[in-house]
């Protein structure tokens, strides 16, 4: 699932902003490395919700993402939550 969801995020991100396919590291930061400012922020959490088909309830948790690698990590929690919130209820 990992795997999934690191191509899913990475081609959504190249995507949307123009980013070259070296640029897409689990270590790039996302405003330092790959030049996003907030506004860029706001469009990647609305092209990710799309990608995964789902909406970001936590979004104070997103001023902790710093990294791709964070992104993707953040997603695989959200999937899990969702998962996890849908056979409890």
């Amino acid at each position: 699932m990992a795997d999934a969801i690191w191509a899913t995020v990475t081609q959504a991100m190249m995507e949307e902003f123009e980013l070259e396919p070296a640029q897409m590291r689990p270590e790039a930061r996302i405003k330092e490395d790959l030049g996003l400012d907030s506004l860029d922020v706001v469009d990647m959490v609305i092209v990710l919700e799309s990608a995964f088909d789902f909406k970001i309830q936590d979004k104070a948790a997103l001023k902790e993402i710093v990294t791709l690698s964070d992104v993707a990590d953040f997603i695989a929690a959200t999937i899990e939550a969702e998962r996890g919130q849908a056979a409890n209820g």
